[in-house]
């Protein structure tokens, strides 16, 4: 009976030892774990009274249970808000570099306008300069032949033997040739007078021919004189059609309108520019 209280008791202290045991051994893991956590904080600490039971309570009440819990709990919350945080800091981060994205592409849009507009005004300049380079030719083309006259109208006025007076058909000659001259430039009307006859007699007849239609000119369309050339060249001999000379028989005057190219430097330098406006291919740019 005595060697039966004695192996209670000493079972009884094996038990009471065990728990005393598990924290000894529990103690360096506790130690180690004292480095501050991802929070900035110290790692949650084993909370090791908890009864005779040691890690297994079965009767451990709901107020010990809540706790246990409640450091868990709270380091949850504490993750929940950085991880908030962290997120909110995240989308920060990714609106200015959206923002920054949409800068930068606005930024390379109105480079692109200006870019655009600058080979239009370039384009526009080098066409202009190529006009004006045309038309510098044109006009040292046309100075050279400005005392080079070419005849572009000719008639011919007949007279009666003995007579100077301008007939009704011939008023209408010279006035089919003298009304388009109104304002023009750059031409001369050149009268030679022809008569039949010798020596001084022919050439004053033929003088006087060719004086009526100067008159003609002068009175009834207003050309100035200066453009006028009027010569009386008598009975001298002229070429016919087939280059063969003759002297005329009768009374006739030459009348030939001669023009240069005044008229035509006169319109090149007048025309109006038709370089093209530059287009805008650009978009507008978003700021």
């Amino acid at each position: 009976m005595k060697k039966n209280h004695v192996l209670v008791a000493l079972l009884l202290a094996a038990v009471m030892a065990l728990p005393a045991l598990a924290q000894t051994s529990s103690a360096p893991q506790d130690q180690t774990s004292t480095a501050a956590g991802a929070s900035g904080k110290q790692p949650l600490q084993y909370d090791s009274h908890e009864g005779f039971w040691g890690h297994l309570n079965p009767f451990a009440r709901k107020k010990y249970v809540q706790r246990q819990v409640q450091p868990i709990r709270d380091r949850v919350n504490e993750l929940d808000e950085l991880t908030a945080a962290n997120s909110k800091d995240i989308k920060d981060v990714d609106a200015r570099a959206q923002q920054g994205i949409q800068m930068a592409s606005a930024k390379a849009n109105e480079a692109d306008q200006h870019a655009i507009e600058a080979g239009n005004k370039a384009q526009s300049a080098q066409d202009t300069a190529a006009q004006a380079n045309t038309r510098v030719g044109t006009v040292e083309q046309v100075v050279s032949n400005i005392d080079q006259y070419k005849p572009t109208v000719q008639t011919e006025i007949r007279f009666r033997p003995g007579q100077s007076m301008l007939s009704k058909k011939a008023k209408d000659a010279l006035d089919e040739m003298a009304t388009p001259l109104k304002d023009q430039r750059g031409y001369i009307i050149e009268v030679q007078g022809f008569s039949a006859g010798r020596g001084q007699a022919a050439i004053q007849t033929s003088q006087k021919m060719a004086d009526s239609v100067v008159r003609y000119f002068v009175l009834n369309h207003e050309i100035p004189v200066y453009r006028i050339y009027v010569v009386g060249m008598g009975n001298a001999p002229v070429a016919d059609e087939t280059g063969k000379t003759r002297h005329v028989s009768g009374g006739r005057v030459e009348v030939s309108l001669m023009k240069n190219d005044l008229e035509q430097l006169a319109s090149t330098t007048s025309a109006p520019s038709t370089a093209p406006a530059p287009q805008d291919q650009s978009a507008p740019s978003s700021k």
